[in-house]
């Protein structure tokens, strides 16, 4: 299968800078895979197009504010972005990053973060990341907690002088959010408000918590030629016996978000059980993958050539899903992490 074809096109006026002025009034694409058909709808009318029994399986993973700006010793602008932590002391913290521009940088350079924060360059894990021990008096994660920003994606434009926007803060977070992990936010459950949650509920549409913590690998294209050559890099999950519980006795399954849709299909079996486990997944789902256990999926409208889009084909099918983004784009819906959603039932 080649990567190429997996390709369509988007006008950059239609890629969502900012989320809609409420969570709940973004617009919904709903997608009837037998009918082939679709409907123009509002994210609060998602209880209208669910039946009783039905289970909406959320990602509860909370996005951690894992971006910031330093000064390199040479004096030019560096982008940081958190991975993974290895070792936490009082005041100091390494973790693994992303870093951007990473040239002219060496290992033992002090990168001065700024607000009485610095960091020394250990080493190079690789091409595109590094090792770095963070210093902060009052502690990293405090200092995280006042100065980190939101780790957006990069087609979502923000200056890098600029203080971080307490906007982006709250609303690249769902309001379910919970476990702190993601670097990136499970984008489809950004439109749930309150309200909706208790529509649903009020159907008899249960609600079951599952966590993947979203990694870097969100942001990385797909660089083969060939989709099966793709290898994902591995999350981590959990499912709780509650929420497996809930899930294996549903009507029907449907998966809020290609996370949710990734770990479900990871661990269940042939029949679809979904087992109570934690671990990693690197699960790769491109078309003519058989689902086991997700009956509808709910989903933001993605990249083209990312994994992301080859889930969202997998689903609906490649020719109904590029009718369907050809029918966003006609209609002028907003694409990306702050845009619209579909949901593919």
């Amino acid at each position: 299968m080649e990567l190429k074809d997996f390709s369509y096109f988007l006008p950059d006026e239609l890629i969502a800078q900012h989320p809609s002025q409420k969570r709940d009034h973004s617009r919904l694409l709903f997608l009837d895979k037998k009918k082939e058909q679709m409907a123009d709808s509002s994210f609060f009318q998602l209880p209208n197009f669910l039946q009783k029994g039905d289970v909406l399986v959320i990602n509860d993973s909370r996005v951690i504010p894992a971006r910031l700006f330093g000064k390199k010793p040479t004096g030019g602008i560096l982008e940081i972005l958190l991975l993974t932590k290895q070792e936490s002391k009082k005041e100091s913290q390494k973790w693994e990053v992303l870093l951007r521009p990473a040239k002219r940088i060496r290992e033992n350079d002090i990168i001065d973060i700024g607000n009485n924060c610095e960091a020394k360059v250990l080493s190079r894990i690789s091409d595109k990341k590094w090792l770095l021990d963070f210093f902060a008096p009052n502690g990293f994660d405090a200092y995280l907690n006042s100065y980190g920003r939101a780790p957006l994606p990069p087609y979502i434009k923000r200056k890098k002088t600029a203080p971080p926007d307490v906007t982006d803060r709250e609303r690249y977070q769902t309001i379910y959010a919970k476990n702190p992990g993601s670097i990136a936010a499970p984008t489809a459950g950004l439109h749930f408000s309150a309200d909706v949650m208790q529509a649903l509920q009020a159907k008899g549409i249960q609600i079951a918590p599952i966590t993947l913590h979203v990694g870097y690998g969100t942001f990385l294209p797909i660089v083969v030629d060939e989709v099966e050559k793709h290898v994902m890099e591995s999350e981590h999950y959990e499912i709780s016996a509650e929420s497996s519980q809930i899930i294996n006795n549903a009507r029907r399954v449907i998966a809020v978000g290609t996370t949710s849709t990734r770990t479900l299909e990871s661990v269940a079996n042939n029949d679809g059980y979904v087992e109570a486990k934690s671990g990693l997944t690197n699960f790769f789902i491109y078309p003519g993958y058989k689902f086991k256990r997700v009956g509808g999926l709910l989903t933001n409208f993605h990249l083209p050539q990312s994994s992301l889009f080859l889930l969202a084909c997998a689903f609906a099918g490649t020719g109904l899903n590029k009718k369907a983004y050809l029918h966003a784009v006609e209609n002028r819906y907003m694409f990306y992490s702050y845009g619209d959603c579909m949901l593919v039932i």
